[in-house]
């Protein structure tokens, strides 16, 4: 991978991180919580989790 494609890649990957945290953020608490079982205090760490996979 050239050095061009990494810094991309690493930029395209931190856009879907941040829109994953805002969505998750976004969701009403009832709906987050009770339906989904997320809370949305954990948004950084699920975001994490699904976009670099740690």
């Amino acid at each position: 991978m050239t050095m061009l494609s990494t810094i991309r890649s690493a930029v395209q990957k931190r856009s879907q991180y941040n829109r994953l945290v805002r969505e998750l953020r976004a969701l009403p608490t009832g709906l987050a919580v009770e339906d989904l079982a997320l809370y949305p205090g954990d948004a950084e760490a699920i975001a994490t989790r699904s976009i670099y996979g740690r």
